[in-house]
């Protein structure tokens, strides 16, 4: 099993994403960048050594496609209970110990899918397991391989079709403990739940603060296209807002969404701020209101953002995490503009 498996997990869960507002890749690959590149051969070594002995002659094995298939079985429902039950005893409690969203999130990256799901389980004509996920948007389907057994240790590989394109595999890893069969790598990567939780958390936060950006330089662009049809900026950012059938307006220009027009959008709040005339600006501006400013900071500092956001008029973006207080024209710049 080459190390791309989880890269092509992060690519499947990203694929579903772009529906929302993710923006950013998951890249829990390079946390374990030393441990991707040892050998099959190695990580089994490493990882059968503790429990060979122990587990050796545990009777009551359960078989490890089936111990898989209740693990994305679990994870279609969002049942978090019968997930943690399918992990290792130190993710199990790991797990169990994390906030609901997080529980939910990590089950959502198992089976590619935002919303729980029906599940329906079926074999194929060579009589592997195909776990079937149904939700109300969108079906993920994944088709179980041949287990590869390496004493405690078995490999399950994972084909998933996609619609024209190859199909994408990957292969889940299990250990025997307590008799059964538990999740422990993805690929080659070894679940290591803490870890994981943090860096999903990070990267979910990273794209609600890239959404967040794009949002001012939709409400930034919606400002100036105003400003060149009407000649002035609205008072508000509501004279933006989407027009009625009768066309558009002054009072509702229908330049941007409803949320965007509140101000409030993403787990952002925006403000707009009309700056004072320009006395020198050139020729017939000069004296007229001809820019302006806006700030985004996170509603809940933390959970739904870290960094505050400033844009000006000439499209200078700067931010800082400022603990949720607002962004100003001092605050370092961000990228090239």
């Amino acid at each position: 099993m080459s190390r791309t498996g989880f890269s092509l997990f992060s690519f499947l869960w990203r694929r579903e994403k772009s529906k929302t507002i993710w923006r950013k890749s998951l890249n829990i690959r390079n946390s374990f960048r030393r441990l991707a590149r040892m050998s099959a051969v190695t990580l089994i070594a490493v990882l059968a050594a503790p429990h060979a002995r122990a587990q050796q002659q545990q009777p009551g094995i359960t078989n490890p496609e089936i111990a898989l298939s209740d693990a994305l079985s679990a994870a279609c429902r969002q049942d978090s209970p019968a997930f943690a039950n399918s992990l290792t005893a130190d993710n199990a409690a790991a797990f169990r110990t994390l906030p609901g969203p997080q529980r939910t999130a990590m089950m959502k990256r198992f089976v590619l899918l935002e919303e729980p799901g029906r599940v329906l389980l079926s074999t194929s004509t060579n009589g592997k397991k195909i776990v079937r996920c149904e939700s109300p948007s969108f079906t993920t389907e994944m088709r179980l391989g041949e287990t590869k057994l390496r004493e405690n240790l078995a490999f399950v590989p994972m084909e998933v079709p996609i619609t024209g394109e190859d199909p994408r595999t990957i292969a889940f890893g299990l250990v025997r403990e307590g008799g059964n069969w538990k999740l422990i790598s993805v690929g080659l990567i070894l679940l290591d739940v803490p870890a994981m939780a943090a860096q999903w958390a990070q990267a979910d936060l990273n794209a609600v603060e890239d959404a967040a950006i794009a949002d001012l330089r939709l409400v930034s662009a919606a400002l100036n296209t105003y400003r060149n049809a009407y000649g002035i900026l609205p008072e508000t950012l509501a004279a933006l807002g989407p027009a009625p059938p009768g066309g558009v307006s002054p009072e509702t220009a229908g330049l941007v969404d409803a949320s965007l027009a509140t101000g409030d959008k993403d787990g952002y709040t925006i403000r707009y701020t009309i700056l004072p005339p320009v006395d020198d600006a050139p020729g017939e501006d000069s004296g007229k209101v001809v820019a302006f400013s806006l700030a985004s900071s996170p509603k809940e500092y933390g959970k739904m953002g870290r960094r505050s956001f400033f844009l000006n008029s000439s499209g200078i973006l700067r931010g800082a995490d400022k603990q949720g207080a607002i962004a100003v024209s001092s605050d370092p710049r961000i990228g090239p503009s």
